[in-house]
């Protein structure tokens, strides 16, 4: 089964590769960025890999307060 998009290396990345970065495929074949953030759920999809979600650059833990002046 092949995967209908241009990949971003010219080849499909390994699992590591792809839950480590968040563009999957080459970003010149899309003219709206709706339809890239589509088409990269469907390759995260397809390579078995979980879909990033929009706060996966905050951090888990909640920060500490600044020290009272």
């Amino acid at each position: 089964m092949t995967f209908r998009y241009r990949w971003k290396n010219g080849a499909p990345p390994t699992r590591d590769q792809a839950a480590r970065n968040a563009n999957l495929l080459d970003e010149n074949q899309f003219t709206h960025p709706n339809d890239q953030q589509i088409a990269e759920e469907a390759a995260r999809k397809y390579l078995g890999v979980p879909a990033q979600i929009p706060d996966d650059s905050k951090p888990v833990l909640p920060q500490a307060a600044p020290p009272p002046q």
